[in-house]
């Protein structure tokens, strides 16, 4: 077994600081919340809005390796200040209804987005018959509430997706991507690519990545021959790329960021786990791909409530916001530690900034969870494990050897059917306690806002 130098340690441990303040925590051990705030998330009562944070991928092995990592093993993260957490159970189904035990991102999305199971690559569709169902962001809009959609992934990407789309296979993302969707195409009088019909829901707020399929152009219709952007522009939409374009729009008309032509850069690199392991590593807290005027997720989270809250200043509804870590799961696909902590700590940082408007808007509900459970796993030093691993040297100088063995070295790794963690706190928070099923959530939300 490869040990690693003295020299390997010391070095890495004179670069903890340095990381260390780049990552706001909570650092003191135990609940961050007192009994009081914890029976007043008890309650019921009405939410005026509602922000629903998703960690993709992010499984309980993914949060105790950020924390591990960058807050140490007593120390913790925002996401771990709820003071109502719960678990919840993320399988799909097959055609037939009965249980598929690993979900995929559309299905478990479409799970919360709709109230019912479906089969994996489908988007807010029946699993038998794929018809459309009625979505939380599409009752929400009907109801008189502002709605978005934030992401690191592709706008058109399964989590996006299942808020303000329909269709029969996730792949369907733009124009020219509709092979699995037949049906679905404006040449078969249905809906459209997954692009065009989250645009034409005129969704408030669309911030993530995903250029490369708003610049299909559109086969049918009343916008044929424009691209996707261009139909976005001529149905009201302030369009822009980068994080001066974020910050200059103005409420009260729509908004579509799009902040890369695939997903967004992550935060933070390294080198991928390995056969065999690899030595000692820190991870770069920065990326050399990563555009410098590209918005991070806590940057997207604050103008997407701002913008949101402006809108309804003066109405009696408010908004309901998903914000999507995305690449958690990616880079948990990749077998790649330093940027799946890096996004884990991204999204932690969106969750301090929800919690933080919750604080001062306590008729908010606030709900943090993942779609489905990952591979990575934190072993022991000594293991030897018979897939890909990688030790890290966390903030504390201490090593930590993680693994990734759901599939054959050099291919993806695979999602777990393993339950996942629920948190809340505001206005039927309370629901998320003890183990639900992933439908149940679509429930606490409609609930919370009296949708009918």
């Amino acid at each position: 077994m490869h040990r690693p130098s003295r020299r390997h340690v010391v070095t890495a441990t004179a670069l903890v600081a340095a990381t260390a303040a780049a990552v706001a925590v909570t650092t003191a051990a135990g609940a961050s919340d007192t009994k009081q705030q914890a029976q007043h998330a008890i309650k019921g009562g009405k939410a005026k809005n509602v922000i629903l944070l998703i960690g993709d991928g992010m499984g309980d092995s993914e949060i105790t390796l950020a924390r591990d990592y960058v807050a140490g093993a007593n120390g913790r993260l925002n996401m771990d200040g709820f003071p109502l957490t719960g678990a919840y159970t993320t399988y799909a189904v097959h055609a037939d209804g009965t249980p598929d035990y690993v979900t995929d991102s559309a299905a478990s999305g479409s799970g919360w987005a709709t109230g019912r199971k479906t089969v994996n690559g489908r988007i807010s569709k029946t699993p038998d018959t794929d018809k459309a169902i009625p979505t939380i962001l599409e009752l929400a809009q009907k109801n008189g509430y502002a709605t978005g959609s934030v992401t690191t992934a592709e706008l058109t990407d399964a989590t996006p997706a299942v808020l303000a789309s329909h269709a029969t296979d996730r792949s369907c993302q733009g124009p020219g991507d509709m092979a699995k969707c037949p049906t679905d195409t404006l040449a078969k009088g249905g809906p459209g690519s997954i692009a065009e019909q989250s645009v034409n829901h005129k969704v408030d707020v669309l911030l993530g990545g995903g250029k490369q399929r708003f610049d299909q152009k559109v086969t049918d219709g009343t916008y044929k021959g424009l691209t996707v952007t261009e139909q976005a522009r001529k149905l009201g939409y302030q369009v822009v790329t980068d994080n001066a374009g974020l910050k200059d729009v103005k409420a009260g008309k729509p908004v579509l960021g799009l902040f890369a032509p695939g997903n967004v850069p992550t935060e933070w690199t390294g080198k991928p786990a390995a056969r065999g392991g690899t030595d000692p590593q820190r991870c770069v807290t920065g990326n050399a791909n990563r555009p410098a005027a590209t918005p991070t997720l806590a940057d997207s989270a604050t103008k997407a409530i701002e913008l949101l809250e402006a809108k309804q200043k003066h109405a009696k509804q408010g908004f309901f916001l998903q914000i999507e870590g995305a690449s958690i799961d990616k880079q948990d696909h990749a077998a790649d530690p330093c940027g799946q902590i890096g996004e884990t700590a991204a999204f932690d940082r969106a969750v301090k900034v929800a919690r933080d408007y919750a604080a001062k808007h306590p008729d908010t509900l606030v709900v943090t969870t993942a779609d489905h459970g990952h591979t990575s796993q934190i072993v022991p030093l000594e293991a030897t494990p018979p897939g890909l691993s990688s030790t890290l040297v966390t903030n504390e100088g201490q090593q930590l050897k993680v693994n990734y063995s759901t599939n054959t070295p050099g291919q993806s790794q695979e999602h777990t059917g393993t339950q996942v963690r629920i948190a809340a706190q505001g206005p039927q928070a309370y629901r998320v306690l003890g183990v639900t099923n992933q439908t149940d959530l679509f429930t606490t939300i409609r609930s919370a806002l009296g949708l009918k």
